[in-house]
């Protein structure tokens, strides 16, 4: 059955053929519009009309075998109601006459529908806005606790190293302290050898007439002998 046909089936109940296709375009555009909007359609007995989203995957491509990638989206989907099920596998069977074979709307239920099914809409998209910001939140909390648990090694790595790096500096320091003592007691014996070497010489050029001296009246001594 197409469209037509469905005007066709409905039109003597509802007083001609296109009182039919008036009221079936505005139930069609009223489902459509509501799914469209993330709202869920459910017509007792009959079944209920729902968006549903997909996350983006990988297919095979049925003729090539080939891998590929499918993006994110979002499809109509329908379920059929238990009254309805129960029609099309025979547990019941459809009843004769005018009669509907979908349960009519129990009395009082049509009134302020629109309006309850726009609340309940809300507060769905409310609900489901309220779980997505709480996600957001506890994503954004594990990752500062990962990075503060991956910083706090760095620190330490950090911090030991300084710590080795200052000892050995110090280290280093101490060795060089007992070379640098040395090399200012040498300076100040090769100063010390300095100074006393011209009072060495000074005192080997006072001896030495002393002796020549001595050695003259020695010679002396032996003419004055020998003249004898």
């Amino acid at each position: 059955m197409n469209k037509a046909q469905l005007v066709e089936a409905i039109a003597d109940k509802l007083g001609g053929r296109q009182q039919a296709a008036d009221a079936v375009d505005a139930v069609l555009d009223a489902m459509v519009r509501a799914v469209v909007a993330g709202d869920r359609v459910s017509v007792t007995g009959f079944g209920s009309f729902e968006k549903v989203d997909r996350p983006a995957r990988y297919a095979r491509n049925p003729q090539t075998g080939e891998r590929v990638r499918v993006k994110k989206t979002s499809v109509p989907r329908f379920r059929a109601g238990q009254g309805f099920k129960d029609l099309v596998s025979g547990t019941k069977k459809l009843p004769k006459g005018d009669e509907v074979a979908v349960k009519k709307a129990p009395k009082g239920s049509l009134t302020g529908g629109a309006s309850a099914t726009v609340k309940k809409a809300a507060a769905k998209k409310a609900t489901t806005a309220k779980k997505a910001a709480a996600k957001t939140t506890a994503t954004k909390a594990v990752a500062k606790k990962t990075t503060a648990k991956k910083a706090t090694p760095t620190v330490k790595k950090t911090a030991a190293a300084k710590s080795t790096a200052a000892k050995k500096t110090t280290a280093a320091a101490k060795k060089a302290a007992p070379a640098k003592k040395a090399t200012a007691a040498a300076k100040k014996t090769t100063a010390t050898a300095k100074k006393t070497a011209p009072a060495a010489k000074k005192a080997t050029a006072t001896k030495a007439p002393a002796k020549k001296t001595a050695t003259r009246k020695a010679t002396a001594k032996k003419t004055t002998a020998r003249k004898k």
